[in-house]
């Protein structure tokens, strides 16, 4: 009897992933800006390759609903079913997230001592205490930014600073706390972290 009261209660389990009809739509459609293999070389568009799943997929669900405001994003997002954004997040995941590049020598030490220890005296959190020290984020929970260009960065911390993008509270609220020389000191860094 316990077993059948488990059964029926149970989360239903969600279908395995197709990769192949992920890449059939990343090439059809995101490739244009996210590149076949979901590392961009636009520095506006966002790398996805090697993203958490999980993450892509809450993206992708807050474009279609309007959550994250993004005229673009959102056409796109609103013709994917769930199915559709699972096998585009699982393709995107799957591969190899190509290295970035740090650009001003002369931030990117302010950038690291944000990154690593964030601003105490102004309550600003370390980054490194939800992305991860090397940038691999927390699967389920916080993106991975190592290797992300730096102006698409720049944009949505002042973005989350501006309150444009209100779709992670967390961000929202440590980005209120840094000013422009901040932001693209941070982002810098995060471009080059390996």
């Amino acid at each position: 009897m316990a077993g059948s009261v488990f059964a029926a209660t149970a989360a239903p389990k969600a279908e395995k992933p197709d990769l192949a009809k992920g890449e059939a739509i990343v090439g059809g459609v995101c490739a244009a800006c996210h590149m076949a293999d979901g590392n961009s070389t636009t520095p506006v568009n966002p790398k996805l390759a090697q993203q958490h799943p999980e993450y892509t997929i809450k993206q992708l669900q807050e474009f279609k609903s309007g959550k994250r405001a993004n005229p673009v994003m959102m056409g796109f997002a609103s013709q994917l079913s769930d199915a559709d954004m699972r096998n585009v997040a699982y393709f995107l995941a799957s591969k190899t997230a190509k290295p970035g590049f740090a650009k001003d020598k002369d931030s990117v030490a302010l950038g690291e001592k944000i990154y690593r220890g964030g601003i105490p005296d102004r309550q600003i959190a370390a980054c490194s205490g939800c992305h991860s020290p090397n940038g691999a984020g927390m699967p389920a929970q916080y993106p991975r930014v190592s290797g992300q260009h730096a102006d698409y960065t720049t944009s949505q911390l002042t973005q989350f600073r501006d309150g444009i993008r209100k779709n992670s509270v967390q961000m929202t609220q440590v980005a209120a706390k840094l000013n422009d020389r901040e932001i693209k000191a941070v982002a810098d860094y995060i471009a080059g972290l390996r």
